[in-house]
């Protein structure tokens, strides 16, 4: 324990003899001058506006709840591979999915936000699994089971999806459910 007096419980600022002198640093007994106004960790300053496009397939790092949360897009393609997609999704109030069924893809749903229930089925007339979803849960659809996913909530379900093969082009925004139903590469 050192004999110096500091404020800072951090032992690395307790060596006030060091930085004592301006000599030796002009900003006090801090090392650096913005540490003095800022922790060095503070989760704060990276909550920002996410860039919401296709980063496929360079390297790519995110704060997956948070680019979700932002997400207004009926669908947005946010990672683009060649073995796997990263899409985000926002269904609205009554709305849903829409039944589909993808032969040959895995999907991996997780809902950040809003709650509803998800039914899936061998057959498109015979969906007889069914679960209410809502915060943390997790979807996994097996390829060719039919599935929808229904907005039960008072607010917009917020969730990212995971394609393995991907499902959709590169780059693909549908700003709402219209527009995917008439996109003609979905």
């Amino acid at each position: 324990m050192n004999n110096y007096y500091s404020p800072y419980p951090c032992p690395y600022y307790n060596s006030t003899q060091m930085y004592a002198s301006n000599i030796y640093n002009p900003y006090g007994i801090y090392p650096y001058p913005n540490w003095s106004y800022f922790p060095v960790y503070n989760p704060n300053l990276w909550n920002h506006i996410i860039n919401l496009r296709d980063y496929g397939p360079e390297p790519f790092v995110v704060n997956i709840e948070e680019a979700t949360e932002q997400n207004t897009n009926f669908r947005l393609a946010l990672w683009t591979g060649k073995h796997l997609q990263l899409t985000l999704m926002s269904i609205g109030v009554g709305e849903d999915i829409g039944l589909e069924m993808h032969p040959n893809v895995d999907q991996f749903i997780r809902i950040e936000e809003g709650e509803g229930i998800v039914r899936m089925g061998d057959r498109r007339d015979n969906l007889d699994f069914q679960a209410r979803v809502y915060d943390d849960f997790v979807i996994i659809i097996p390829a060719g089971k039919w599935h929808n996913l229904i907005n039960t909530g008072r607010k917009p379900i917020k969730l990212y999806s995971i394609y393995a093969p991907p499902e959709h082009p590169h780059g693909t925004i549908h700003e709402t459910k219209k527009d995917a139903e008439e996109d003609h590469n979905h």
